[in-house]
């Protein structure tokens, strides 16, 4: 994904370029080409900061503040996580994004069964609060906002994190947290659903409702068009379906009786940055008019802060490989430009080692430094929207914005975003567009370095990270103390006040705070979901 294709002549010179979203790049653009789309600077560009926010969503950018640094990072114990988090701050980072191994994102407690070999493999292993007080142990929870890369069970990690917070002396008014909370782009893009749609969805919209009222600093969901990008999705389709997975999730909430100013402010995105960098640039200045219009048009929005698309632009793993892999130190860069070119809020970079192992210190640091960089060395943050009146850029973003539309209409024909993805049309879509990319990376019709072009050259050596049989031994063995040594009445207590909001339709939040509290375990709380919802079957799309 993310690599345009060329037509060269026997000379090399370029005959075409088509990028990945249908559009034909020419080899000149003129002030005519912004007439031939009828772009208007008014309606189309505007200034920073105002309306429809396609230069930025602040007026000044980052002459007013500086992007938000925020490394995903997180494997094994929370030992180890927390020293790794200790780091990076003390390095500069500004942001933390929670890693958490596949047991805790299904639901699962490390000693199940089904854990065994991945207790700690991708992420941290998350069992019970105890867990949350050893990773969060010495963060300045008040300064530094937490991105919970989880999804089918955020709701637990959200009223998780509130409740280490506030047993490190931190009210729930004070903390910022932006649990992913996406279940539809999992179902599409990744695989990480535990429970069917309808009720995965009304979660979010607890979540949602439990921010608005509780949590002031908290951004109840990330819609992440990111793993959809890289399951196959076009840049053009990223951002399609993440404004409609967006308002399928505005709609759950609109149903409970609120109005869209009440909330929608608090929507943030995780977009994806591969690929070709003027597609990039164009498809984030596309996207964030259209979420602006969005809100503006389809909803009756008033409140210019519901308008702001905010996000993490982040990239992007699709784009890593394995060979050759101090090229991606350099692809990386060029990622982080794209997103900071664009008026990223938050911009994450994948390390140069991540396409096939967990971040080295070293690796991880070099991201870091590479966004520091930018920030202090190269300037970007001296001027709002540098790109602005291009003749290419320009007309590159308007046509990005109509195809975008014309996706997002295919969408509202088939009913929905819910309705699309449980029948899994875009499913289908997106896994076909998978193989054809793979097809021509394999053919050498789109040209990645390292794999397919300029393949010689000394290979670099990577560090590996093993994974660690013994953390996942301390891991089991400290949950079994917990059950041991914790409050066997408080925890039933909890579960069965869960149960039944859950099984009433009240929203959950609340209850798990409870049970978190009373060192109730993931699986303990999850079981109950599962027991009351049942698990989603995948639809067969071929």
């Amino acid at each position: 994904m993310g690599v345009a294709r060329y037509i060269k002549d026997e000379k090399d010179r370029i005959k075409d370029v088509t990028l990945q979203s249908g559009i034909h790049v020419k080899p000149l653009y003129t002030e005519d080409d912004l007439k031939e789309v009828g772009f208007d600077y008014e309606k189309d560009l505007g200034n920073s900061g105002e309306y429809p926010f396609t230069r930025g969503i602040h007026k000044l950018g980052f002459r007013s503040r500086e992007w938000t640094t925020r490394q995903y990072s997180g494997f094994g114990t929370p030992k180890e996580t927390n020293e790794r988090w200790k780091l990076l701050i003390s390095q500069g980072q500004t942001g933390l994004n929670v890693a958490f191994d596949l047991p805790t994102q299904m639901g699962y407690d490390s000693d199940n069964p089904i854990a065994e070999g991945e207790v700690g493999r991708v992420g941290m292993a998350v069992d019970s609060l105890r867990d949350f007080e050893i990773a969060f142990r010495d963060i300045a929870l008040d300064r530094i906002g937490s991105g919970l890369t989880i999804n089918a069970i955020a709701s637990v990690m959200l009223a998780m994190y509130q409740a280490v917070a506030e047993g490190y002396g931190f009210s729930k008014e004070q903390i910022s947290a932006t649990p992913q909370n996406d279940i539809l782009k999992e179902i599409v893009g990744r695989g990480a659903w535990i429970f069917p749609v309808e009720p995965a969805v009304r979660l979010i919209g607890d979540v949602i409702e439990y921010a608005v009222k509780e949590m002031p600093r908290a951004n109840p969901v990330s819609v992440c068009g990111y793993h959809i990008r890289e399951a196959g999705a076009t840049p053009v389709q990223e951002i399609a379906y993440a404004i409609q997975i967006a308002n399928a999730y505005i709609d759950n909430v609109l149903e409970r009786g609120y109005s869209i100013d009440d909330f929608v402010a608090r929507f943030s995105f995780n977009l994806d940055v591969f690929g070709n960098l003027w597609e990039q640039v164009a498809k984030f200045r596309a996207a964030r008019k259209l979420w602006a219009k969005n809100i503006k048009e389809r909803y009756g929005g008033k409140n210019e802060k519901s308008m702001f698309l905010r996000g993490l632009f982040g990239g992007g793993g699709g784009g890593l490989t394995k060979e050759q892999p101090e090229n991606n130190i350099v692809r990386s860069a060029y990622y982080a430009l794209a997103a900071a070119l664009s008026g990223a809020q938050t911009i994450a970079l994948c390390s140069y080692d991540e396409a096939y192992t967990i971040p080295t210190p070293h690796s991880a640091l070099i991201s870091l430094r590479t966004l520091q960089l930018l920030m202090d060395e190269v300037g970007l943050r001296d001027t709002v929207d540098p790109l602005a009146g291009s003749y290419f850029i320009e007309t590159l973003t308007k046509q990005m914005e109509e195809k975008i539309v014309e996706e997002m209409d295919k969408i509202d024909k088939m009913g929905g975003m819910v309705k699309a993805i449980s029948a899994g049309h875009i499913q289908k879509e997106v896994a076909r567009q998978a193989y054809e990319f793979e097809k021509g990376v394999q053919s050498g019709e789109l040209i990645k370095i390292g794999i397919n072009k300029h393949t010689g050259g000394e290979q670099g050596e990577v560090e590996l990270h093993e994974y660690s049989d013994e953390s996942a031994i301390e891991q089991i063995k400290s949950l079994k103390e917990l059950r041991r040594t914790r409050n066997s009445r408080e925890v039933t207590r909890s579960l069965k006040a869960l149960e039944k909001a859950a099984r009433d339709k009240a929203n959950v939040m609340p209850y798990l705070v409870d049970c978190c509290k009373a060192y109730a375990t993931v699986g303990e709380m999850t079981d109950v979901f599962r027991d009351i919802f049942g698990e989603f079957v995948e639809p067969s799309i071929f």
